[in-house]
């Protein structure tokens, strides 16, 4: 019979490079909710998508379409030089962590809606939702899920700003991974105290589960500098763990790694933080 202890070594071992690249994999999907661009003037205030012109239509096609071909050079022509996100990214560092993330994942789905338009002066803010998917037929069954709210400002028909308004992603990996329910506000005030969740939901039997909670500042580093992390042996039912936010406003990474012998999972949240 094998050691519990030698099991759970060789189970940390072997999801090692794709623990660690957890940062990368969420992060990088939120590039992609900005890719709108207009060729009409808009209404002076919030419209419904139904009533959007056929040109900002065609534009959501067409940067879906470059996105699922992968054509970083034509995702870039639609933002403007000195581009920035809520996230501190610009343009040039942007392009750099799609292709790594395209490299190493080259069968991601991407489907975006309009949510949201209205003109504001002589700029034009648009919402969008962005749903990212992945079901790879390899050795691993690898799934992404993602859904990504964000907002887009429009200057001179390039985009110039970007802020990611809401995110929730997870990636599950192996024959049979763990079924988790997540619980986690999305904005909590500064300083306050908060409990993030990640409750499997149903019986392990004689498992051995693995597992982690991170908490991570978003930064721009993150994006392609993820940070590595040591897996926990878990009594069994998940992680529960009591966070406080910080004492200055911004917004935070929640993830949860959860890992038994046939499979794994990966979920993350973004936390608001607000004055």
């Amino acid at each position: 019979m094998t050691n519990p202890a030698t099991l759970l070594q060789r189970l940390s071992q072997s999801f090692t490079t794709k623990v660690k690249s957890i940062s990368l994999d969420w992060s990088v999907f939120v590039l992609l909710t900005a890719g709108l661009t207009l060729g009409v003037p808009l209404k002076a205030q919030a419209d419904s998508p139904e009533t959007a012109p056929p040109q900002l239509k065609d534009t959501l096609s067409q940067i879906d379409r470059f996105a699922n071909s992968k054509d970083v050079e034509g995702l870039l022509g639609f933002y403007g030089a000195n581009f920035a996100n809520s996230d501190g990214l610009s343009r040039d560092l942007m392009g750099e962590a799609l292709v790594q993330l395209w490299q190493r994942y080259p069968l991601l789905n991407y489907r975006t809606e309009l949510t949201d338009w209205q003109q504001e002066g002589s700029a034009i803010v648009a919402e969008t939702v962005t749903y990212i998917t992945s079901n790879v037929q390899d050795a691993s069954k690898t799934k992404f899920e993602s859904t990504l709210r964000s907002r887009q400002r429009f200057e001179n028909q390039k985009i110039v700003y970007s802020k990611i308004l809401a995110e929730r992603s997870q990636i599950t990996s192996g024959a049979n991974p763990p079924k988790v329910t997540v619980k986690l506000p999305e904005q909590v005030r500064i300083g306050q105290r908060f409990n993030f969740d990640a409750i499997v939901t149903e019986p392990l039997g004689d498992d051995l589960l693995l597992g982690v909670a991170i908490e991570e500042s978003v930064s721009p580093q993150r994006y392609t500098n993820p940070t590595d992390i040591d897996l926990e042996s878990l009594a069994a039912g998940g992680i529960f763990k009591v966070g406080r936010a910080p004492l200055l406003p911004e917004d935070r990474w929640i993830s949860a790694i959860l890992i038994r012998g046939d499979g794994m999972i990966m979920i993350t949240r973004r936390l608001h933080v607000v004055e």
